[in-house]
This record gives structure tokens, C-alpha cells and sequence, in this order.
């Protein structure tokens, strides 16, 4: 399987086996359920679609409760497509996936979306310098941005400048961390490093072999 739905739980760290103390981030990663299965012949493209985490019935659409009752599963709270997945194997509608699909030691990619900061200025967003005295004759403009483009030519602001505005809560992808353990029994997954987003915080883990 190319990959599975899980959630971050918080950081730890293990040692190896030189006892080297290595950082690494807990994910849960599943079970997760197949809900639909799509092909070449009717959908133009082969995908499996997953779903993970259990949702309260009177919080979901009814075309999603019939979504999810076509597949045999209880709702749940989120759905995502993978589309790379093992050749000749045919998974079916409303099999579970474990994380044993996952092997010690292998690289995989994960994604989330990165701690929301709500509005921020330039200094904290891009990191601009600001005005570090008063000696130049400047009272107030601290943290301020400062020129953001001249006045008769070209007499706009070009596309792209650097301003103040909402920072963080963007995807962001973090490519080959390394498994450094799999806890069967309890579906965790220790990754090496970080990883995007809070605690309690949705990833989607995927492979590339």
C-alpha cells in the first residue's frame, strides 16, 4: 500500500543501537477502511480511497452515511485518495488497513499542515530586521515594513511583496524520515524528526517504494 491516514500525537525520543538519542514524532496511522475503489474502465484513473477516525452519526451528511454504508464501515471523519499502490493486489470495499503495511526502517513522506499564527507582522512573517534605534530620527516605525513601492513609476506594488498578514496553517510536506519503530498492537509509528501541525493534528504518511 502506498500509504495510510493517521494523526500526531506528540514527540519523543528512543535510542539506537550505538545509544545514540534520536528525536522522533508518534503517529497514529490507522486502521483505516477502504470505501471506494476506483478503476481505468469506469473513472479514468485506478485509486483506493481511505478513511480514518471515527465520526459521530448525527454529525454526518447522509450522502456520506450512504457512502460509508455502501462499504460496510461506520462513519468516519476524514477520506483521502492514494493512488499508488501494490500491482495485481485488489483491495476491497470496507478492508482494513493496519500499519503493518510499514516496515522498520524504511523512508516515507509526511504531510500536515502546519501551526496556524493567526495574523502576524513582517518581522515575525519574513523575518525583516526592523529599525533597531532611534538615532536616525524614527519614533514609532519599529516594526514597521517600511517602503513598499515608489510613487510615480511604477506608482503600484508589484505581486509577491512581502507584507504583513496570516501566517502558518499551509500544507507543508516533510520527505524521507525514517521509521525508527512500529508499535503493532497499538498502530504508532515512530518517525524520525518532526513533523507539521499540532498535536491531535491530522497527517497522511506515504511511501514511494
Amino acid at each position: 500500500m502506498s500509504g495510510l491516514i493517521g494523526k500526531k500525537l506528540g514527540m519523543t525520543s528512543i535510542y539506537d543501537e550505538n545509544g545514540k538519542n534520536i528525536p522522533c514524532t508518534v503517529l497514529e496511522a490507522g486502521p483505516c477502511y477502504v470505501t471506494q475503489v476506483k478503476t481505468l474502465e469506469k473513472d479514468g484513473y485506478e485509486a483506493i480511497q481511505l478513511a480514518f477516525d471515527d465520526a459521530k452519526e448525527k454529525n454526518t451528511p447522509n450522502a456520506m452515511k450512504k457512502h460509508f454504508e455502501k462499504a460496510g464501515v461506520t462513519p468516519k471523519r476524514i477520506v483521502r485518495e492514494f493512488t499508488r499502490f501494490e500491482k495485481g493486489v485488489r483491495k476491497q470495499y470496507g478492508e482494513e488497513l493496519r500499519v503493518d503495511v510499514f516496515e522498520e526502517g524504511e523512508f516515507v513522506d509526511v504531510i500536515g499542515y502546519s501551526k496556524g499564527r493567526g495574523f502576524q507582522g513582517v518581522v515575525k512573517r519574513h523575518g525583516f530586521g526592523g529599525v533597531g534605534g532611534t538615532t536616525h530620527g524614527q519614533r514609532n516605525r519599529m516594526r514597521a515594513p517600511g517602503a513598499i513601492g515608489a510613487c510615480s513609476y511604477p506608482a503600484r506594488v508589484f505581486k509577491g511583496t512581502r507584507m504583513a498578514g496570516r501566517m502558518g496553517n499551509q500544507r507543508v510536506k516533510m520527505i524521507n524520515l525514517q521509521i525508527m519503530k512500529i508499535v503493532l498492537e497499538k498502530n504508532l509509528v515512530l518517525v524520525k524528526g518532526a513533523v507539521p501541525g499540532s498535536n491531535g493534528s491530522y497527517v497522511f504518511i506515504e511511501r514511494w517504494s
